[in-house]
């Protein structure tokens, strides 16, 4: 049985209005008590707030089973199902479907469609390895620095944390001494998502410095890494999936942590690779290997 939605049910044995707090505590334990005795499965439809929460008591979530949360943005036609809570699996999974005009698509193979579409030679352009849950998976990370023309310089990120990019801009100037303070920089994630993979930070630096000096990264070289305050870079987990996804795809070469050295020493014993893995220890290290 599908319920669309809990917030239009009402009981009557409550006096108040649908979608009230208590009208929706109760039709939702109404609900429970029908599944429990007829073994009926129900699905609950929820409104969201602008926040992104489901909108309604708290206790909502704690009387279901699974709570699956339908993201999406209206100028992208990608969408992302996620598993907020399972009681009876794991939460890391999700699953991207892309809106046609027959309906929904499953995205069976995620990288492709968030890795590079246009011609060689564009510099501000890197590729990240990253991790959403469980499935890794490859994403462009588009970068324009130019020189601020209004005084003061803007910042901007589209699908990544502002403050993360003004840390990592900050890290830039102090560690390794480019004078980024006077410029616009802005920053974009391809495919309208929004990551929050600390292993990103690795691929937004490249793309930033890449079109700062207006030098172009090869599309066959991709990166996995976290950038930390004094500008090492630090080891990310599961590097073995992200390299193997990024085999899988193509890609000729990956730079990742030095410190992950335990991890990928394992995976080349045990299996032959024919992606190169790079490794690092921190950003000047990174400009001479990558900008040489």
């Amino acid at each position: 049985m599908i319920v669309d939605s809990i917030q239009t049910m009402y009981s009557q044995s409550i006096e108040s209005s649908p979608g009230s707090v208590s009208q929706v505590r109760e039709c939702a334990a109404i609900l429970l008590r029908f599944c429990k005795e007829t073994n009926t499965p129900v699905i609950l439809i929820g409104h969201i707030t602008k926040d992104g929460t489901i909108a309604g008591p708290k206790i909502l979530e704690h009387i279901v089973d699974v709570v699956l949360q339908f993201e999406g943005d209206t100028r992208h036609s990608y969408r992302i199902l996620r598993s907020i809570k399972n009681r009876f699996g794991s939460t890391a999974e999700l699953a991207i479907f892309e809106m046609i005009n027959t309906g929904l698509r499953e995205v069976t193979n995620p990288s492709e469609m968030l890795i590079p579409m246009h011609q060689e030679n564009l510099s501000g352009i890197a590729v990240a390895a990253m991790l959403d849950g469980t499935r890794p998976f490859l994403i462009e990370t588009q970068s324009l620095v130019s020189t601020a023309a209004y005084g003061t310089p803007q910042r901007s990120a589209t699908g990544f944390d502002v403050r993360r990019m003004n840390m990592l801009l900050a890290v830039l100037e102090k560690r390794a001494g480019f004078h980024l303070s006077a410029k616009d920089v802005f920053l974009n994630m391809a495919g309208g998502l929004r990551v929050s993979d600390p292993a990103c930070d690795l691929a937004v630096v490249c793309a930033i410095l890449s079109s700062n000096f207006d030098i172009s990264i090869s599309q066959k070289i991709c990166f996995a890494g976290e950038v930390g305050l004094s500008g090492e870079i630090r080891p990310v987990s599961q590097i073995e999936r992200r390299i193997s996804e990024a085999e899988k795809i193509g890609f000729e070469a990956i730079y990742i942590s030095s410190y992950n050295k335990p991890s990928v020493d394992k995976k080349s014993n045990s299996s032959k690779s024919s992606i190169r893995v790079y490794q690092i220890k921190d950003i000047p290290e990174l400009v001479r290997q990558v900008f040489r």
